[in-house]
């Protein structure tokens, strides 16, 4: 029995759409990853991007847990001496909810060449308004059970 390696000519990618607002921001991010990696699908070649695209919509109303509200900081670096610029979550999450949501699933998938594809194939929107109604994306809920 041969190994199977799938090619760029078998690969079919789905639509999914994740509410935000549904589970906290974690939870959110690690789904968008799995689906973008294509972890879900039988076929999965980890050195063929096979992922599907994935839509989250709601990222202004993020659920935040804990204390990462006042302690998570989001730094950048412009290069140059003294150019280090840090933010608190709480201030991103009013002025740029998706980029939250962009870094966190970033950081979740691979640094290789494959990466920058995946993440074109994120769509996130801060309300629940989209225009990817015409690809028919799949729901995908994120909400806890009753009692657990």
């Amino acid at each position: 029995m041969k190994t199977f390696s799938l090619k760029a000519k078998d690969i079919t990618r789905k639509w999914y759409l994740i509410d935000a607002s549904e589970a906290p921001m974690g939870r959110v991010s690690v789904a968008a990853a799995s689906l973008l990696l294509g972890k879900h699908k039988a076929t999965r070649t980890s050195h063929v991007d096979s992922g599907d695209y994935v839509v989250v919509t709601n990222s202004d109303k993020l659920v935040i847990t804990g204390n990462k509200s006042l302690g998570k900081l989001y730094s950048r670096h412009s290069g140059y001496p003294g150019g280090l610029r840090q933010k608190p979550l709480k201030d991103l999450l009013s002025q740029n909810s998706v980029e939250i949501i962009r870094q966190a699933v970033r950081g979740m998938l691979p640094d290789n060449k494959l990466r920058k594809g995946r993440l074109n194939r994120l769509k996130i929107y801060p309300g629940s308004e989209h225009p990817h109604e015409g690809q028919g994306p799949e729901v995908i809920s994120l909400k806890r059970k009753a009692g657990k």
